[in-house]
């Protein structure tokens, strides 16, 4: 039998720590020993550790209510510092990108975007501009990231973000990982988009009490991430997610993937586009507006768009068999009316949610910072162990 090193204990029991104050919050030492199972004066030695080395402070509780007279001192919080380690995350979608350096703890410090058209989509052009723009966000804020992770709406190669296919951005075989990290001088992950959602969600999101969830996305494209037993699902090399090419409809539209009748096309953007009677091309923010303006008849209004909705996820539910769907990107915009009428059906046509008792269909929370949240997350994956 192998028995740990001391070293290796308190290697392990600080990195623990430290990932709890990561995704958890402030906490009291007293519930940070409780979460861990560790003593006391263990908790006492980690968390000066961690303070001398500038990642966690110690406050004291900000208080809505004064304390009565007599009552004792508050306990303190240990809190991790953001800017003692910084993250670069980046979310390429197929009209914009975003960046932003996101401190220990989650917080976004800062950001900036663009608009990608024409050239501005060249992946060459992409990874010039990010590495400009992060430069000048970290000088700003006086900080330099130790990491990097970029979200794609494509099939990517997750051992070195080799990018095989990125339909709605017309990029194939890109070897975005490498190149990235060439020019930015730091560990790269690169990942799916809907993979990164499901992240988001599982560490700060709807997903953070379920072990078993699924994340579906809709934009241009459709994908999904699968959390099993509370872990994040790679697939073979990284490839898993593409529910949104999986076929619903034989002999129905053509799909950029090359098949035709993909759920993509029943429930994309295009397709809610077809169902509120916009042009397929329309912006985001008109597809939004219109989905508020529908009123309480919103489920027949949207024709057999709910339908098509309904089917995909009978068969995802059917399939993987989570306790909760997440509903993400342009499915956050369908009126609470439309979710709650698509929930009841899959409860009633899936065979596995009637075995559960009901799979859970919520909307996300994390808005338009999602697939940002995820990138920093798989970033942070690995420097938490290095700290």
């Amino acid at each position: 039998m192998t028995v740990a090193r001391p070293d290796e204990v308190r290697r392990y029991n600080r990195s623990s720590l430290l990932r709890l104050l990561h995704t958890g919050g402030p906490a009291t030492r007293a519930a940070l020993a409780t979460d861990l199972g560790l003593n006391r004066s263990t908790i006492k030695m980690l968390v000066d550790g961690l303070a001398e080395v500038g990642l966690v402070e110690e406050r004291v509780p900000r208080q809505a209510v004064p304390p009565a007279r007599g009552a004792g001192r508050p306990s303190l919080l240990v809190l991790p510092k953001p800017q003692a380690a910084v993250v670069l995350a980046v979310d390429v979608q197929v009209e914009r990108a975003v960046i932003a350096l996101v401190g220990l703890g989650g917080q976004i410090l800062a950001r900036n975007s663009w608009n990608l058209h024409g050239r501005q989509r060249d992946p060459d052009e992409l990874i010039t501009h990010v590495a400009e723009s992060a430069h000048l966000l970290a000088e700003d804020l006086g900080v330099r990231a130790v990491a990097a992770g970029i979200s794609v709406p494509g099939v990517v190669r997750r051992a070195d973000g080799h990018v095989h296919a990125a339909a709605n951005l017309r990029w194939t075989e890109v070897a975005l990982g490498r190149r990235m990290g060439g020019v930015l001088g730091v560990p790269i992950v690169v990942a799916n988009d809907a993979e990164l959602g499901a992240l988001a969600e599982h560490v700060r999101g709807a997903g953070r009490d379920s072990g078993d969830a699924v994340f579906v996305s809709a934009d241009v494209g459709v994908g999904g991430g699968l959390i099993a037993q509370g872990k994040l699902l790679r697939g073979a090399a990284g490839y898993l997610g593409e529910i949104g090419h999986m076929t619903v409809h034989p002999g129905g539209r053509a799909c950029h993937c090359g098949n035709e009748g993909c759920w993509e096309t029943e429930v994309g953007q295009r397709a809610l586009c077809r169902a509120l009677g916009l042009h397929e091309h329309s912006a985001r923010g008109t597809i939004v507006a219109e989905l508020r303006a529908l009123g309480s008849d919103s489920v027949r209004r949207l024709g057999d768009y709910p339908d098509w909705l309904t089917l995909g996820l009978v068969n995802v539910v059917n399939v993987l068999g989570p306790e909760l769907v997440v509903l993400g990107d342009l499915f956050t915009a369908l009126p609470d009316e439309v979710v709650a009428d698509v929930a009841e059906r899959v409860r009633r046509r899936s065979i596995v949610s009637r075995a559960l008792g009901g799979v859970r269909i919520e909307k996300s929370t994390l808005g338009a910072d999602l697939k940002l949240l995820g990138a920093a997350e798989a970033a942070f994956e690995g420097v938490l162990g290095a700290l």
